[in-house]
């Protein structure tokens, strides 16, 4: 380990002492000033050894005796050649030619893209997109997206359960800014803690995802980059207001302090209060809900020295109540006047980023991530008592630099993470108190190569040592090769590992009557084993003009085989198992997605999705539960041009279809509380209309489900809810119906 360390950090060093030429490329004017033309050509004559300036004309080359021509040139700008005898400085200045005619382009930005040249599968979400919708909380912030499947957990908790590749949010590495977020004990509902106005853009990888970020992605990676101070609204409020009782204020307030200083006060809170029953179970449909959630956040910005650096300070309270529309917590819990659940959490969060560019070698940087939670939940459902404390700790440093020129670029650098567990449990045969800590530290090497033509290729590879899982290394590969114009051909093969937190992410399992076991308990982590993965893919995407206009398609195929899987058994009504995996265990999962600027202002979006996601459980190889094998998403939005005040309508709507999907076996319940083998289809429509009066204020309108589709008896023996057929787990479908809202957003520059 000390060894691996050793060469990780002199590495850099063994590759920087090859001889080079560095310097700059300027625009030749009569000022005098040092203006750096960003994107020049600079490359040595008759050789495929060149590189491109960076975004102050800076550049760095390798340099050979053999070597004796230097050709720079520019578009717009006279080509020259230099005769460079020595590895030296270079300073040029390129004149312009004189008969160039002016051309303006212009492009409308577009609110999701993908990126034809990096060699991950990544697309970017902006905050465009993000107020298609009403985007309360991060976890609502993917219904206009088909990459990502959003349903709720169960029929009472109101927990929105994200999807990729046809596995759950703990196989994806859920970050914000690139520190992990979503884990541990916020796993369930750490999605809904981070507000959606604080969401400036995110980055969705498919696939296992860099190096740099950890080890336990598996399926895929999701990052939120929040909002700025520096470039943030001063004043930013935004109201909102449901149907099903749901009121939401954001507000943002921001001040640049000096040139280098500025700091950002954002405020949420949400409430919920009014009770819903409309299908009459006498269970409420979405649970009362109260919750403050505030971030200060300072950034630090010196670009003259390559300094730059973000403290964020968190606190939230989340209380919520669920169960029957009579319960009283204070006089009915943990009785049998009426079946009832609280879950009230509270979560501190204090983290820091750190970057420094050395100015004078913009290729190099430094990083430092580190950030420290404390997580407390304590909940009960029914007579089923539920708390958690999660500390936990996170470091990461990254080094950033090329080796010869920018075609080959590294990062190398060490992690740390720490967490702190203290779970306390009253249910039946099981345990009443669960501690354990863990630790790991890690070194990881990722170097990219990058052409700017036909070849991006990313390989990384990570060795941790962690005190429960041992020492392992993760090793993963992305390329992007481009055969043709307007094209993009990627593939990607990675390995993830995992410690299942089993309570924590399935609390849902709580909310009913089945007995809870863990078995064949030879494992470290509640006597179970870690989980792994390998997760291989394919992704084809092709840009193309149809009938003048933009248009794209991409076709994925991504496939992740268990070595091990922590297996929730669900096949016994009566109960759910805990057990490592005995055969196989796989997700295939396909996408065909196709994007349309059908004419101006309007944008199509259309999706299929295959998933074949199967587990051999102790009763034999069967589909995974709640899965629909077939899904269908359909996106059009329009917006009118702005008129002389920045007034415009903006028009967004989205259809979601899925097919039919298994329920787990019912077969031996009394036949009143039986389900059949498979749901039926499920079809809902959601849009939302917003007229933008000026740059300073806009209103928005919209709808959920408009069609009012609804899934009857979503809970399972509701009219018996302490018996032993009780059961929430068996939701596939909306159960309040059709939910209307509007809100306004104002903002002062």
């Amino acid at each position: 380990m000390k060894n691996l360390l050793y060469i990780l950090l002199i590495l850099p060093a063994v590759f920087f002492s090859q001889e080079k030429i560095t310097g700059m490329i300027m625009e030749a004017n009569d000022r005098n000033e040092h203006i750096g033309l960003p994107g020049a050509n600079v490359y040595w004559l008759n050789t495929e050894v060149g590189t491109v300036t960076d975004l102050d004309g800076k550049f760095t080359l390798e340099y050979k005796k053999e070597y004796s021509k230097l050709v720079i040139s520019y578009v717009g700008f006279k080509t020259d050649t230099l005769t460079i005898k020595e590895p030296k400085m270079v300073h040029h200045w390129l004149q312009p030619t004189d008969n160039l005619d002016a051309i303006t382009l212009t492009s409308r930005k577009q609110a999701t893209t993908k990126s034809y040249l990096s060699s991950l599968n990544v697309t970017n979400v902006s905050s465009d997109e993000l107020l298609k919708a009403a985007c309360c909380n991060l976890s609502e912030s993917f219904e206009t997206n088909p990459s990502i499947d959003v349903n709720f957990a169960d029929a009472v908790t109101g927990a929105r359960q994200i999807k990729m590749l046809g596995l759950t949010s703990p196989y994806i590495l859920i970050a914000t800014e690139n520190i992990p977020t979503v884990r541990g004990a916020s796993q369930a509902f750490g999605l809904s803690f981070i507000p959606g106005t604080w969401v400036e853009s995110i980055q969705i990888t498919k696939g296992a995802g860099s190096v740099v970020n950890g080890f336990e992605s598996i399926a895929g990676q999701i990052n939120a980059e929040l909002v700025k101070p520096s470039t943030d609204d001063k004043l930013f409020v935004n109201a909102y207001g449901s149907v099903n009782g749901r009121f939401e204020l954001n507000t943002h307030l921001n001040t640049i302090l000096s040139d280098r200083w500025s700091t950002g006060l954002y405020l949420h809170g949400n409430l919920r209060e009014e009770k819903f029953d409309r299908n009459g179970d006498s269970f409420l449909d979405m649970p009362l809900q109260k919750q403050i959630n505030i971030m200060n956040r300072w950034q630090y910005t010196d670009t003259k020295n390559g300094f730059v650096s973000f403290i964020n300070f968190k606190f939230l309270n989340d209380e919520k109540q669920m169960g029957q529309i009579s319960f009283n917590p204070e006089t009915d819990k943990f009785t049998t006047n009426a079946w009832g659940s609280e879950i009230d959490t509270k979560r501190y969060e204090v983290s820091a980023k750190f970057g420094y560019v050395n100015p004078d070698v913009p290729w190099q940087s430094l990083g430092v991530q580190t950030a420290f939670s404390s997580h407390k939940q304590e909940s009960y459902f029914g007579f089923n008592r539920y708390d958690i404390t999660h500390n936990s700790l996170y470091t990461n440093a990254i080094y950033n630099s090329i080796i010869s020129d920018s075609r080959h670029k590294i990062k190398t650098g060490v992690s740390y993470t720490y967490d702190q567990y203290d779970e306390i449990l009253a249910v039946r045969n099981l345990d009443s108190n669960y501690e354990r800590i863990e630790r790991s530290v890690g070194a990881f090497f990722e170097y990219n190569y990058d052409n700017l033509d036909k070849l991006n290729l990313t390989a990384g590879v990570r060795i941790d040592n962690h005190n429960l899982l041992g020492t392992f290394i993760t090793p993963r590969l992305h390329a992007r090769y481009t055969p043709w114009a307007k094209s993009a051909l990627r593939a990607s093969f990675g390995r993830g590992i995992r410690s299942a937190n089993i309570f924590a992410e399935n609390q849902n399992m709580f909310a009913s009557s089945r007995e809870i076991n863990i078995l064949n308990t030879t494992g470290n982590i509640y006597g179970l084993n870690p989980e792994i993965a390998w997760n291989y893919g394919v992704s084809f995407l092709q840009g193309f003009n149809l009938f003048g206009k933009k248009a794209d398609v991409t076709l994925d195929f991504y496939k992740t085989d268990f070595q091990n899987q922590i297996v929730i058994d669900y096949e016994n009504p009566l109960e759910v198992n805990f057990y490592n995996l005995d055969g196989k265990s796989f997700a295939k999962s396909f996408q065909i997605e196709f994007n349309y600027n059908a004419f101006e202002n309007f944008d199509l979006r259309t999706a299929y999705k295959y998933y074949d996601v199967q587990t051999d459980y102790n009763s034999g190889r069967l589909e995974k539960p709640l899965t629909p094998k077939h899904r269908l998403f359909a996106n059009a939005s329009y917006e009118t041009n702005k008129n002389d005040r920045d007034a415009q309508w903006k028009f967004d709507a989205t259809y979601n279809w899925l097919g039919t999907q298994r329920f787990s076996s019912t077969t031996s319940n009394p036949i009143p509380y039986q389900l059949p083998q498979r749901t039926p289809t499920v079809g809902t429509l959601n849009a939302q209309v917003t007229k933008v009066f000026s740059n300073t204020f806009e209103v928005y309108l919209g709808g959920e489900n408009i069609t009012n589709v609804r899934q009857p008896n979503p809970i399972l023996a509701a009219n018996d809810p302490f018996g032993l057929n009780f059961d929430t787990n068996f939701v596939y479908g909306p159960i309040f119906g059709s939910m209307y809202y509007a809100g306004l957003r104002f903002k002062l520059n």
